[in-house]
């Protein structure tokens, strides 16, 4: 007997503070203004998407003392511009990334109930930590934490978040005009909190929101990012989006879950996922590499070289061979804020290994860094892209994707207008909205709801 259709969850990740968009095509917009928040909503909702996700960076990176201007630059505050969306959207769930490093519970927990309010149960909130002193500098926290700080805040502090959205159980407000009577009890919102990070009480201010809680999205690759995901999060990111590497992913997250009393449907894999259309499949392969090499100017191509050497390539020939002298191992970085620099913890075996690879294959530094850079994960026909995430999602490589467009605001739209009607027609995307919230979309229980009724149903 075969296994039944999995439903496909997609949602659109609205790029920036990198360098996955062109920006210099001419049909690129603005990554700040309104408008392009807006059409990229709108398109992902007209799709029946599940929801919008935005990133987040809280400190400009730096290549050697100065503003690295060859990203996207820049990210307008995370809730304004969700709220704002709310407004615009009716049914798109809103995803936000907040640090848990830098934030307080109460401001954040205030913040993700009132737009779970704004938006009719739509919020979700990725909790991630931050990794660097540099980007701490900002903060009056500031600093650096060690890695086995930052989960230990992060737990307390999604705990303590879940207490503050709890302390209101929802049937507190009575309004009666006739008695006079606004509430039925006096304490509601009241909270206490004690522990090694936060010692906080009062009362919440802010009464129980359509969901509850918002859904909690979680991007840890490390060990204790996946335990954090698999304790507490409604689903997780996954940077593995190929069928070998995203079954071992997601074997081994949703391994994870006994033990936390939580059945494999509680939490959800969603890679990031980039992806290049055209007529036909050989149309989209030359598209796709014409895209990677505007992605990688001559200039981006040294930058991304400077951050294994670390040292200024600036004197090099992006369309020459690869520098001869070995990088510079130091604990100062001539690439600040980039998660990048973190991947290359021996930089002296990878320069010998790309220096390899560029030999074997007669490459450039241009050419290096476009071929051991990330591809786009779909490439092909509208049927062919269509076909490849079905086939990905049954075979348990993930439950969905988080689509990158290399263009902002539109370029989503021709996803939208070829690739969901076909995944439609398999019967593995929704044709319409079923729910009203988030936790609808995702197939996600309420945290009121008694366990297992949401699978009985």
């Amino acid at each position: 007997m075969s296994k039944p259709l999995k439903q496909i969850h997609l949602a659109a990740h609205f790029p920036g503070v990198n360098n996955t968009t062109v920006w210099s095509d001419p049909a690129a917009g603005s990554h700040i203004e309104f408008s392009s928040f807006a059409h990229f909503a709108k398109t992902a909702e007209r799709a029946k998407f599940d929801f919008l996700f935005l990133a987040e960076g809280l400190r400009l990176r730096e290549q050697g003392g100065k503003i690295y201007d060859l990203d996207v630059v820049g990210r307008p505050d995370t809730f304004t511009v969700l709220a704002a969306l709310a407004a615009v959207t009716d049914r798109l769930g809103l995803t936000g990334t907040i640090n848990s490093t830098f934030n307080e519970p109460y401001e954040v927990a205030r913040q993700f109930a009132s737009l779970d309010h704004l938006s009719g149960g739509r919020a979700a909130w990725n909790v991630v930590t931050s990794w660097d002193a540099f980007t701490g500098e900002n903060f009056r926290r500031g600093g650096f934490l060690p890695q086995e700080e930052r989960y230990s805040r992060a737990k307390e502090f999604l705990a303590t978040a879940n207490e503050l959205f709890d302390s209101w159980h929802g049937d507190e407000i009575l309004a009666d005009q006739a008695a006079g009577a606004f509430l039925s009890d006096a304490r509601a919102g009241s909270f206490a909190h004690r522990g090694p990070q936060f010692d906080i009480h009062g009362q919440f201010n802010v009464p129980r929101s359509p969901q509850g809680r918002p859904v909690i999205f979680q991007a840890g690759e490390s060990d204790e990012g996946r335990e954090f995901a698999a304790a507490g999060a409604d689903a997780i990111f996954s940077r593995y989006a190929t069928l070998d590497a995203g079954q071992a992913f997601y074997t081994d997250v949703k391994s994870r879950l006994a033990a936390y009393g939580r059945r494999p449907e509680d939490l959800l894999i969603l890679p990031a996922a980039s992806f290049v259309l055209g007529d036909t499949d050989e149309e989209a392969e030359e598209a796709a590499h014409e895209v990677r090499r505007r992605q990688v100017s001559g200039a981006t191509a040294l930058k991304h070289l400077e951050f294994v050497w670390n040292r200024d390539l600036s004197s090099y020939d992006p369309e020459g061979p690869l520098p001869e002298v070995d990088p510079l191992v130091s604990e100062e970085h001539i690439s600040r804020g980039r998660a990048q620099v973190r991947m290359y913890r021996d930089p002296v075996a990878i320069a010998r290994e790309w220096r390899e690879l560029a030999e074997a294959n007669k490459w450039s530094i241009r050419d290096l860094v476009i071929n051991t850079g990330n591809r786009q994960t779909f490439v092909g026909s509208p049927a062919t892209v269509a076909r490849t995430i079905d086939d990905f999602v049954q075979a348990d490589v993930a439950d969905g994707f988080i689509l990158v467009p290399h263009i902002t605001p539109g370029g989503l739209d021709a996803f939208a207008d070829t690739v969901v009607p076909l995944l439609q027609e398999r019967g593995v995307f929704r044709t319409e909205y079923e729910g009203t919230t988030l936790r609808d979309h995702l197939g996600l229980a309420h945290p009121d709801e008694p366990r297992g009724q949401r699978a009985a149903s």
